[in-house]
């Protein structure tokens, strides 16, 4: 299992999708990432979600590792400002009031047991042949939902029959360390 990032780690990761979403929204300039930082150029799962006023703007990711962390961060915080099909792209009056926050993923690994998926500690991935959903760990958190309401909605974030679940649709679970601008970065175990 991964470390854990530092709380500077965290900051540099904020900053630089930070940084990705204001140049893409001003001058569509994208920076290079810079991280020396041996664990900032790891291959992780993230995703980077955005909101404007309390209110989800964007969010986007990657769930499985597929690039070094820095590129990732960027890349996804510039998907999320202008690529997330739920919203249009952000705009320049938004930016003052955007907060960031910035999810990194262990690996997923099957659901065997539905009783031991643990609202607020795992996220989902449902996925039935080619149709896949994925609700990050905070997201029933957020809603108050319980472990059935939360497998039904990432059934149909799937596209899927909301009991899918129950009927021979795959759940995979993961782990997610989550930071944000917003507050002090939290402590959630990958």
């Amino acid at each position: 299992m991964p470390e854990e990032l530092t709380d500077a780690q965290q900051r540099e990761f904020l900053g630089l999708a930070r940084d990705a979403v204001r140049r893409l929204v001003e001058n569509r300039e994208r920076p290079a990432p810079s991280a020396r930082d041996p664990q900032l150029k790891a291959k992780r799962g993230v995703f980077v979600t955005l909101k404007v006023g309390g209110r989800l703007r964007g969010c986007i990711g990657h769930p499985l590792p597929v690039k070094p962390l820095d590129e990732a961060v960027v890349e996804v915080a510039e998907a999320a400002a202008s690529e997330d099909f739920r919203f249009e792209p952000l705009r320049p009056d938004e930016l003052d009031r955007l907060r960031i926050e910035i999810s990194v993923l262990s690996l997923p690994r099957r659901l065997k047991d539905f009783r031991s998926l643990e609202i607020g500690r795992h996220g989902i991935i449902v996925a039935q042949g080619t149709r896949k959903g994925l609700l990050l760990p905070q997201v029933p958190v957020e809603y108050g939902w319980d472990r059935e309401t939360f497998l039904r909605h990432g059934c149909l974030k799937a596209g899927l029959d909301e009991d899918a679940w129950k009927t021979g649709a795959t759940v995979d679970v993961f782990t997610a360390q989550v930071f944000s601008e917003e507050e002090k970065p939290e402590r959630r175990p990958i």
